[in-house]
């Protein structure tokens, strides 16, 4: 992998990982037109790149990691559980789903539920306007919503936006507790990748590692600043439209 490549790679991921538009089926694109193969040098940079990310959402939300805040993270914890749980039990039958077929209906299906959830969301009906003011039972349902997100192509944003504007959190809420409930669920993902590729550092090469790092950093925390504004102003609905065409055209070039 060289520069340009590790670039093009980190702002995909930056971008992608915090909206609601599956950054697995973007790197699967942009892999294949880069013609960069999976490989465990590929993984081992992917877990650079998302610690990156997630080191973007600590930044932003630097104030709410304190025990001060331990309410909260007792919350995310309770919506980590379910993902953790059976991803672990049914980590083979995962790892099977991961194709380009299931990625590009994946997204359609996530695009047409984001489209009937905005239908049927009401502005005007009380929501839960603090990620604070989460409950453990919405937190639990934003965490058992999260579930699907297993099914590669569906977006781990996007299952936990939704859940959490079906649980009664308006828009803002439900992507702030999306993006702190990232922090555990990558981390430990992230965590557990390195320790299985923690060897194929050794072949790497550190100059496009770093400067991939800092483009994933930098684009993730833009994206997530200006996603919190667009949210507060629009609805979910280019979300949905978009996730339909991109799965079209990946099931049109598959």
């Amino acid at each position: 992998m060289d520069i340009i490549q590790a670039i093009i790679i980190g702002i995909i991921e930056g971008f992608t990982e915090f909206l609601p538009i599956s950054s697995t089926g973007h790197m699967i694109v942009a892999s294949k037109f880069l013609g960069i193969e999976e490989s465990a040098l590929m993984k081992a940079y992917e877990v650079i790149i998302q610690f990156a990310a997630i080191l973007a959402v600590m930044l932003i939300y630097r104030e709410k990691i304190t025990f001060k805040k331990i309410d909260l993270w007792m919350k995310l914890l309770v919506a980590f559980l379910p993902l953790a749980v059976v991803g672990f039990i049914f980590k083979d039958v995962i790892k099977s789903l991961f194709n380009v077929q299931t990625v590009a209906w994946m997204f359609i299906i996530g695009g047409v539920v984001f489209l009937i959830v905005e239908y049927y969301y009401k502005e005007s009906e009380s929501h839960v306007n603090d990620v604070e003011d989460v409950t453990y039972k919405q937190a639990w349902w934003v965490g058992f919503a999260q579930i699907f997100s297993l099914v590669p192509g569906t977006s781990r944003a996007g299952a936990t936006i939704v859940g959490g504007l079906l649980t009664g959190l308006d828009r803002k809420t439900s992507s702030e507790f999306s993006f702190l409930l990232a922090i555990p669920v990558m981390g430990a993902v992230s965590g557990y990748d390195l320790l299985k590729h923690y060897q194929d550092f050794a072949h790497v090469n550190w100059g496009a590692f770093v400067v991939g790092f800092v483009v994933a950093f930098v684009v993730a925390y833009v994206t997530v600043k200006l996603f919190l504004v667009f949210i507060q102003r629009f609805t979910f609905v280019p979300f949905g439209i978009y996730r339909i065409l991109f799965g079209i055209i990946l099931l049109m070039i598959i």
